[in-house]
């Protein structure tokens, strides 16, 4: 499902604030893929985040400010097995690449 197609561009601000209010409507166990993402191609660190009983992936830029600010506890863990990414990475598009890859039989 979608949350919003209305952030605008690369604005991270307005992405944290868009998953901040929305998060909390999902049941818990929810997996929320958030990619606003203008550092992609750069040492940012893509990241999984469990937190308020919700896994969220994203890269580690700040769209999970206002997560991180409701929940008392959240445990965050960068990902690095890159077997799991789709190859060959983009320089331009993580959210396809590392983010939610294709799963291959």
């Amino acid at each position: 499902m979608d949350i919003s197609h209305s952030v605008p561009h690369q604005d991270i601000r307005s992405g944290a604030f868009t998953l901040g209010q929305a998060y909390h409507c999902f049941p818990q166990g929810t997996i929320h893929l958030a990619v606003v993402d203008p550092g992609v191609g750069t040492a940012r660190h893509a990241i999984v985040v469990y937190a308020g009983g919700h896994l969220f992936v994203a890269p580690d830029n700040g769209l999970l400010t206002y997560v991180f600010e409701r929940e008392e506890s959240a445990q965050a863990y960068r990902i690095t097995e890159d077997h799991y990414f789709r190859k060959p990475v983009s320089s331009t598009f993580h959210g396809r690449d590392i983010f939610a890859p294709p799963l291959l039989g």
